[in-house]
C-alpha cells in the first residue's frame, strides 16, 4: 500500500527518486498529457454550465482520481515512489526545504519569474514547458508575490469545522466545505496557494510546476480529515442535479469511476498521519 508522506520528512534518497521519476515522465511525454487534461477541464468548467474538475462538488473526487493516475504513472517508472504532500500551514516560507536546489528548486527571478536552480530549472534542459498559456518555455514562480501569505492552521480548522459537504447552487458561489476548501468562498485555501506560488501555478496549466501534485496531495488529505470529523456528512449532491456530477454518476474523462468510488482514500493509499 502506498504511503504518502509529509515532504518535510522525505529522505535525500526519496527526494532523488521522486525527482527522477518526474523527469522521466516529462522526457517520455506522459507528463504533459496530465497538464493538457487539467487545462482542458479548468478552462471548460463554468459556473453556469457543465463542471467537473473545478467549481463543483466533484472538485475533490476528480482531483483524487487525477492524483491516483499520476502516482501510478510515477510508480511505473519507480515502484518505490509515492506522492508526498506539502503542508503549507507549516512550511510557509520560500526558504523552506521544499524549495531547495536538491528538491523542487527555488523562486523565480524578479524580472521574468524564471526558476534558476534545482532539477526543474530551464538551464538543466530536463523541464521544457510545452503545454503553455504564452510563449515562455521555462518554469516560472513568484513565491509570495504581492505580499500574499499562505493559509494558516487556524484558517484550515475553520473550514474543517463546516459540517455540510456542498450545497446549491453547486458552483463557486456555494457555501459548505468543498467550496471553502477550493477557495471561492471564505478564507480561500486551495486557490490562494496556487496564487502564492505564482507562475504557471496561477494558470490552468498549473501541473507544469511539480509542486502542484504536493499541494493537491495536501488538499486531498484535508478532505480525509474532514470526513473523519463529520462521519455523518457525505458527498452531495446525491442525484438529479444538472451540470454537476452526482454521487453515483461517472466522472469525465475516465468515465469508469464515480465520486462514490473515491470516498475512502484507504482503498488506494494511506497518509503517514492517518
Amino acid at each position: 500500500m502506498t504511503v504518502r508522506k509529509n515532504q518535510a520528512n522525505l529522505t535525500a534518497d526519496e527526494k532523488r527518486r521522486l525527482v527522477a521519476a518526474f523527469v522521466e515522465l516529462k522526457r517520455s511525454g506522459r507528463y504533459d498529457a496530465f497538464v493538457t487534461t487539467h487545462n482542458g477541464f479548468i478552462t471548460g468548467d463554468t459556473d453556469t454550465g457543465e463542471r467537473t474538475g473545478h467549481r463543483s462538488p466533484s472538485f475533490l473526487p476528480w482531483h483524487r482520481r487525477f492524483l491516483i493516475e499520476f502516482e501510478r504513472a510515477l510508480q511505473s517508472v519507480d515502484s518505490s515512489v509515492a506522492l508526498p504532500y506539502w503542508d503549507w500551514t507549516a512550511d510557509r516560507s520560500p526558504r523552506s526545504s521544499l524549495w531547495a536546489p536538491d528538491f523542487l528548486g527555488g523562486n523565480g527571478r524578479t524580472r521574468d519569474g524564471r526558476v534558476m536552480d534545482g532539477p526543474f530549472a530551464a538551464a538543466g534542459g530536463n523541464w521544457p514547458i510545452t503545454v503553455r498559456v504564452d510563449g515562455r518555455t521555462y518554469l516560472r514562480r513568484s513565491l509570495g508575490g504581492g505580499g500574499l501569505e499562505l493559509p494558516t492552521r487556524a484558517e484550515v480548522d475553520s473550514v474543517l469545522a463546516l459540517s455540510t459537504y456542498d450545497m446549491a447552487p453547486w458552483n463557486s458561489a456555494s457555501d459548505g466545505f468543498r467550496n471553502h476548501l477550493e477557495g471561492w468562498r471564505g478564507v480561500n485555501l486551495h486557490n490562494r496557494v496556487h496564487v502564492w506560488v505564482g507562475g504557471q501555478m496561477a494558470t490552468g496549466v498549473s501541473p507544469n510546476d511539480p509542486v502542484f501534485w504536493l499541494h493537491h496531495a495536501f488538499i486531498d488529505k484535508l478532505w480525509a480529515q474532514w470526513q473523519r470529523r463529520h462521519p455523518a456528512s457525505g458527498y452531495l449532491p446525491v442525484g438529479g442535479t444538472p451540470d454537476v456530477v452526482d454521487l453515483n454518476e461517472p466522472m469525465k474523462p475516465w468515465n469508469d469511476v464515480r465520486p462514490a468510488d473515491l470516498l475512502d482514500h484507504r482503498a488506494y493509499y494511506t497518509f503517514d498521519a492517518d
